[in-house]
C-alpha cells in the first residue's frame, strides 16, 4: 500500500496516524506540507527514522523546493521523486491511502 501525507506533522497528526497504521513493506509519500516530516532534527524525525526499518519513504522534490528546502536537510534514506515518480508510485501500488 502507498500512504500519502500532505499535511505538516507540526499542524496535524496525519503523519503519526499513518505511521501507526502502515504495515511492513508499505510506502509513504510526503508531499505539499507533508515534506516537513522528512526533515532531520525535528520533533518527528525520530519516529520517521524508526519507521524506515519497515516502510519506505519518498518525498516530492518540487514541493521541497517550493518551500525553500534542500535535499541535504532530509533524513538519510528518504528518496526524492518528481511528479513522474509520484505517478509511478501510485500505479505500482495496489492501494493508496491518503492521510488528511
Amino acid at each position: 500500500m502507498l500512504h500519502t501525507v500532505n499535511k505538516s506533522p507540526f499542524e496535524r497528526t496525519a503523519l503519526q496516524s499513518c505511521l501507526g497504521h502502515a504495515l511492513d513493506g508499505a510506502s509513504v509519500l510526503l508531499f505539499e506540507d507533508g515534506v516537513y516530516g522528512a526533515l532531520k532534527g525535528t520533533g518527528v524525525s525520530g519516529e520517521v527514522a524508526e519507521a524506515m526499518g519497515r516502510v519506505k519513504f519518498y518525498v516530492l522534490g518540487p514541493d521541497l523546493r517550493a518551500r525553500g528546502l534542500r535535499e541535504d536537510r532530509l533524513i538519510d534514506g528518504i528518496q526524492v521523486v518528481g511528479y513522474d515518480g509520484f505517478v509511478d508510485l501510485v500505479t505500482s501500488h495496489d492501494n493508496v491511502q491518503a492521510w488528511l
